[in-house]
Formats: C-alpha cells, sequence, structure tokens
C-alpha cells in the first residue's frame, strides 16, 4: 500500500480533525483487532480517552446474509500520538511523520478565510433547512389540532345542552344563584364534609351519595396541546341545589 496516496486524516460528524484505528492498522501494516486492543490498553486517564478516543460502532450487511457489529475508534491528533507512542520498526518514524503532517495541514486549514467562510455558509444552511422543518411540522401540528376542534366543538355543545335538558347544574351555576363564587362554594362544601377532591375531581363524601344530590359526568376539556380528553366532573340536580342553599343559609345563620 502507498501510504502517500492515503487519506489519513478524516473529519468527524461533529467537524474535528480525526483518524482511525482502521488507517493506523492499515498503514503501520497490523491487525486491527490488535490496535484495538492497543487502545484499550494504554496507560493514561479517563478524562484523556474521553477527550481523544471515540468508540464508534455500527451494524454492517454481510453479503451472505445477515450483519455483523464493527468496531473502530476515532481519535485526535495527541489521541493518535499517544497511541502510536511505543510503535517501532523500520518505517514507524516515517509513518508518525506523515500523520502528524496530515493533522498540522487540516488544522492549517481550518485557520484559513475560505475554510472559515465555507464552514459558516454550510452551517447557516443547516440551520435554514431545521428551521423550515420545524415550521413545517408545526403547521402540520396545527392543522391537525385546527381539525380535531372543528370536530369537537359540536359534541361540546351537545354536551352542555344535554346537561341542561336533564336538568343538572355545575357549581358555577349555584354559586350565582346564593351570589358568592364557585371557588368559595367548593371550599365550603369541603369545610362542611359534603365532598372532598382527590385526582383533580369533587366526590361526594359517604353520607351524602345515592340521595339524588349530584351526579360523576365524563366532561369533554381541551388540554394544554389543545386535544380534546375528558375526565369526571361533578354534576348537580335540582334536589342537590336545595340540599346546597339550605345548607349555606344555615351556617350562615
Amino acid at each position: 500500500m502507498d501510504s502517500s496516496n492515503t487519506l489519513l486524516v478524516i473529519q468527524n460528524a461533529q467537524g474535528g480533525n480525526v483518524t482511525t484505528s482502521l488507517l493506523v492498522a492499515e498503514v503501520f501494516k497490523k491487525r486491527h483487532s490488535d490496535v484495538l486492543r492497543d487502545v484499550r490498553n494504554l496507560h493514561c486517564s479517563d478524562e484523556f480517552r474521553r477527550l481523544n478516543f471515540a468508540l464508534m460502532v455500527e451494524m454492517r450487511e454481510l453479503p451472505q446474509g445477515g450483519s455483523q457489529k464493527a468496531e473502530w475508534y476515532e481519535m485526535t491528533k495527541d489521541g493518535f500520538s499517544f497511541l502510536v507512542m511505543g510503535y517501532t520498526g523500520e518505517k514507524a518514524g516515517q509513518f508518525k511523520e506523515l500523520f502528524i503532517s496530515e493533522f498540522n495541514k487540516r488544522e492549517a486549514l481550518l485557520k484559513s478565510d475560505d475554510y472559515i467562510l465555507m464552514r459558516s455558509q454550510q452551517i447557516l444552511q443547516k440551520r435554514i433547512d431545521e428551521a423550515e422543518a420545524k415550521i413545517m411540522r408545526l403547521q402540520l401540528t396545527n392543522e391537525e389540532q385546527r381539525k380535531e376542534l372543528a370536530e369537537a366543538a359540536p359534541k361540546v355543545e351537545y354536551h352542555d345542552k344535554v346537561l341542561s335538558s336533564e336538568g343538572y347544574l355545575t357549581v358555577n351555576m349555584i354559586a350565582a344563584t346564593i351570589g358568592i363564587t364557585d371557588r368559595k362554594l367548593n371550599k365550603l362544601r369541603c369545610e362542611w364534609g359534603v365532598q372532598y377532591k382527590e385526582s383533580g375531581c369533587y366526590h361526594l363524601y359517604a353520607p351524602y351519595r345515592g340521595k339524588g344530590y349530584a351526579k360523576q359526568i365524563p366532561y369533554p376539556y381541551r388540554d394544554s396541546m389543545n386535544q380534546i380528553k375528558t375526565k369526571q366532573h361533578l354534576y348537580w340536580t335540582e334536589v342537590g341545589k336545595k340540599f346546597i342553599i339550605e345548607m349555606y343559609e344555615k351556617k350562615s345563620a
């Protein structure tokens, strides 16, 4: 193999200059498994290893069918220098010089105005593409939500009409009759021991159940994402309204 024609330094996914254990094995005429072993057996700090060696894993399809896991290391200039420090042989020094020279050329390229301008344009274009893709996703999401709300609106209206026709009352209606807010009325009924709150819904205590005062009915609502959902809601009958007003008057006397 003519190492002078081999691309010794490449760019990784983050745009950094690296070489690989595969290239090291090829140029230094070593088995790749031996280079992997050498990397794993390096006596260096965990921080140095984290900064200068990255294990890459890929599943590759086999010609005869199936797949096989392939592993290799990407390494920085410092990582490469540390790894091959102990490599000896007739041409080991020449190969080390070739790699280091290529790293130096790449580092010089990174500082050139033309390269900086090209990378700036690439980064800008990538951000524009990502922004356009995000806008497209939001437009699709908003359109889906609009359709869901349009479909759900008649259901919500129907739900309210059915409740009215069956004589069920909300706490707001009863509170308005008394002349207080619904929040205060709910608080009073909890203090009276009539109801309690659990999982965001009000429930009657045992002594007041089965008397026809109120009924748990699923209620449609819109969540923070404008999606229609349902939860149990406590609605009151005319009998329940009379009971609450009488208790309020008694407690206020």
